[in-house]
């Protein structure tokens, strides 16, 4: 009965805040459209639709925000206006009771919130959708006392999230059912991949290893804070973490009062995220400015601190491929590159022609390069890369939905710091880099080393394995044997060519690098 009266409520905001209008117009059946006008009787929609898109999922719930802050990121599916507005869904939660929390960590770890912390405020400094934050002090094993943050799962998220995700799924298989525009926006692969966020950010031992390892990345950057994690106390209902001292990213007025280089914070971010991304590909993939904040302690003065990693991405050798490249190849306008790209990485049905693709291509990009390079938003460029490639039927991956929402984030707060940050100037390091090591001799010599454990563990069982062979042989094939004797000698010859070959290949290589640097940009 729960379930049904669920049900009942989340179809209710959906006709109060005009929902239904977003599917049902589409619908080409007649008594649908009379459906359509019949539920709109009375109602004031005046607000815009992404407006009240965003309030319903607010009305609804937690998971509903959530599930909005997801969808905001599904620009290659949604219209622009509904986008944004669904970004604005960040941190727009009530806090649950104190009292619930307190139970959570005591139920955690079986003791009570006096034997754990040396002091706890019960007082919530954030809540989101999924947890709340509270400031404590916790000694650790080796008898220091530290101040700390406890981040506290809300309780019951599980039960309710596998009730909404079943109400969710069971709407959008409707909507995908009914609807021409519903077919297009694909809401069940939506759904599914809400499901999978939602499910990871359950886990804060998970978040908790995203935030290790992205502390380990950006060690030795110097650009960025990302708190220690206190694994005696971490549980995947309760994460307890080193408290960051820094002002948010949006007060700005108070950032410049302190004495701030705010254009040097713009190319500090750029240059956080290209690192995370071309040279590590593991990235923070949810940098909305209230996960964001600016150190001004004196030994950190100016450095990021970064919140919540609950979103990571992640990238593979040829993701990161595919997007240097395809970067490059937009800055030389070689559209047929951008094509051939799209054909070597498989995402392309057989048959497609590359000519076709091409021109897609190039109406995309061309009207970008009538304006001045630090007015192209590379976020939107490989928005309208993807929008182009669904139109050829391309299946887009989800890690690169998911990075070039975070680059929209990235360009967005990087432009709000300043106006005249140029992008593409702070982007360009990192694709040049990145292409002269996938060609130059440090990546042979890495394969190389990669390869080594592998060969040293052959090379000595090579005699035995040629004499097992040898002797197995018919005798008749002994013959072979002197063959190869005489061979060992021509071997010889061809081992010394290699090596004189090989010295000239690096060379060549060496050259090859000078020469990209110089030419390819």
């Amino acid at each position: 009965m729960r379930r049904i009266y669920r049900g009942v409520f989340i179809v209710w905001v959906a006709l109060r805040y005009g929902l239904d209008e977003l599917v049902l117009t589409s619908f080409q059946k007649p008594w649908l459209r009379v459906v359509a006008r019949i539920v709109s009787v009375g109602r004031n929609l005046d607000a815009p639709r992404g407006q009240r898109l965003r309030e319903a999922l607010e009305r609804l719930g937690p998971i509903f925000v959530k599930f909005g802050q997801v969808l905001s990121t599904r620009r290659d599916l949604l219209p622009p206006d509904i986008a944004d507005e669904l970004a604005w869904l960040q941190d727009r939660v009530p806090p649950f009771p104190s009292k619930v929390a307190i139970a959570t960590i005591e139920r955690a770890f079986r003791r009570p919130v006096s034997d754990i912390f040396v002091q706890f405020d019960e007082t919530p400094v954030a809540s989101a959708s999924i947890a709340q934050v509270h400031f404590a002090t916790v000694r650790l094993a080796d008898g220091s006392v530290r101040d700390a943050a406890v981040k506290v799962l809300r309780p019951g998220m599980r039960d309710v999230i596998e009730k909404d995700l079943a109400l969710m799924a069971m709407m959008a298989g409707w909507v995908e059912g009914l609807s021409a525009d519903g077919k297009r926006l694909k809401p069940r692969e939506v759904v599914a991949e809400f499901d999978k966020y939602l499910h990871d950010e359950l886990d804060l031992v998970r978040e908790a290893a995203n935030a290790a390892q992205l502390r380990r990345n950006m060690e030795k950057l110097n650009l960025v804070l990302i708190p220690e994690m206190y694994w005696d106390f971490c549980h995947p209902e309760v994460m307890v973490m080193e408290r960051m001292k820094g002002v948010p990213i949006a007060q700005l007025d108070r950032l410049r009062a302190a004495g701030v280089d705010i254009p040097k914070l713009a190319r500090d971010g750029v240059t956080i995220f290209f690192t995370q991304v071309f040279r590590d590909g593991f990235f923070h993939a949810d940098m909305h400015p209230g996960n964001i904040q600016v150190s001004l302690e004196p030994e950190s003065f100016g450095r990021y601190v970064s919140l919540d990693f609950g979103i990571i991405g992640t990238l593979t050798e040829s993701d990161k491929e595919y997007l240097a490249q395809n970067f490059v190849a937009f800055f030389r306008r070689d559209y047929k590159r951008v094509a051939e790209l799209h054909l070597e990485s498989g995402w392309v049905p057989h048959g497609t022609r590359i000519d076709e693709l091409e021109a897609a291509i190039r109406t995309v990009c061309e009207p970008y390069f009538d304006r001045p390079l630090k007015e192209i938003s590379l976020g939107m460029v490989l928005m309208r890369l993807f929008q182009t490639s669904r139109r050829f039927q391309v299946e887009i991956q989800p890690q690169l939905v998911l990075l070039q929402k975070t680059l929209l984030n990235i360009e967005g707060l990087g432009r709000q710091l300043d106006p005249e940050l140029d992008l593409w100037h702070t982007a360009k390091p990192f694709l040049e880099k990145w292409m002269t090591d996938q060609i130059g001799p440090r990546k042979l010599f890495e394969q190389l080393r990669a390869e080594a454990p592998r060969y040293a563990k052959l090379l000595p069982q090579l005699p035995r394995l040629m004499h097992d062979f040898l002797e197995n042989r018919p005798p008749d094939h002994r013959r072979e044997l002197l063959e190869l004797l005489a061979a060992q000698k021509r071997t010889n010859r061809l081992l010394q060519a290699i090596i004189y070959g090989g010295m000239g290949f690096v060379l060549g290589l060496i050259a090859m690098q000078v020469l990209v640097r110089v030419r390819l940009f």
